[in-house]
C-alpha cells in the first residue's frame, strides 16, 4: 500500500497510541486505520482524557484539500468533518471502512476527546451537528460586521441566556414590540 497524499512512499505498519495498528506514511505523517481494528482497540482501550493537547496546538493545514484514494483498494475516499470550527477533514473509503488520517490529526481527535467517537464522525447526524455549527459562525461573523465586537458579545451571552429559559417567547415579544 502506497501513502495516497505522498503517493510514491510505501506505507509500513505500525501503531498509534497503544495497540492500534496503523499502516503509516514516514513522509507526511499520514495513518490508514481499518475501522474494524479501530472498533476493537476501542473497546479494549480505557481512553485518556488527561495530558491532551490544546485544539489550538493543532496545525489544520495537514488536511489534504483534494479527494484521495484509498491506500488499500484505491477507489476515491470520502471526507467528513470533525468540527464546525475546524477544518480538518478525515477521509473514509466506504468500500474497504478504511480511515484515512493526514499527519496531526490523531492529536486533533485526541485534543477534542474524539479517539473512542471516530466512527461517529462519519454518521449524518455528526455532520449535520458540523453544518449547523460552520453556519452559526457565518451568522456571527456577518453580526460583527455590522454591529461590531461588544455588542455582538452582548447578543451571544443573551441568545445563550435565552436558549433554555422558560419565559423565551415572552421575553423575545417584550425585545420585539420596542
Amino acid at each position: 500500500m502506497h501513502c495516497p497524499k505522498c503517493k510514491d512512499i510505501e506505507l509500513q505498519p505500525t501503531k498509534l497510541d497503544d495497540s492500534l495498528p496503523k499502516m503509516g506514511c514516514s513522509k507526511c505523517g499520514g495513518s490508514s486505520i481499518s475501522l474494524l481494528h479501530y472498533r476493537d482497540w476501542a473497546e479494549r482501550t480505557k481512553i485518556e482524557t488527561k495530558n491532551v493537547h490544546s485544539a489550538t496546538d493543532i496545525i489544520e493545514d495537514s488536511d489534504t484539500k483534494t479527494a484521495l484514494n484509498c491506500p488499500k483498494c484505491s477507489r476515491l475516499m470520502t471526507k467528513f468533518s470533525v468540527s464546525g470550527t475546524l477544518g480538518n477533514r478525515i477521509d473514509l473509503c466506504t468500500s474497504c471502512d478504511e480511515a484515512w488520517l493526514d499527519g496531526g490529526e490523531w492529536q486533533l481527535l485526541k485534543s477534542l476527546q474524539l479517539t473512542n467517537k471516530l466512527p461517529k464522525v462519519f454518521t449524518e447526524q455528526w455532520q449535520r451537528k458540523v453544518r449547523d455549527e460552520k453556519s452559526e459562525l457565518v451568522r456571527i461573523e456577518r453580526l460583527r460586521k455590522i454591529v461590531g465586537d461588544e455588542d455582538t458579545d452582548k447578543a451571544i451571552d443573551i441568545k445563550q441566556w435565552l436558549k433554555d429559559n422558560p419565559n423565551k417567547a415572552s421575553i423575545i415579544h417584550f425585545i420585539g414590540t420596542q
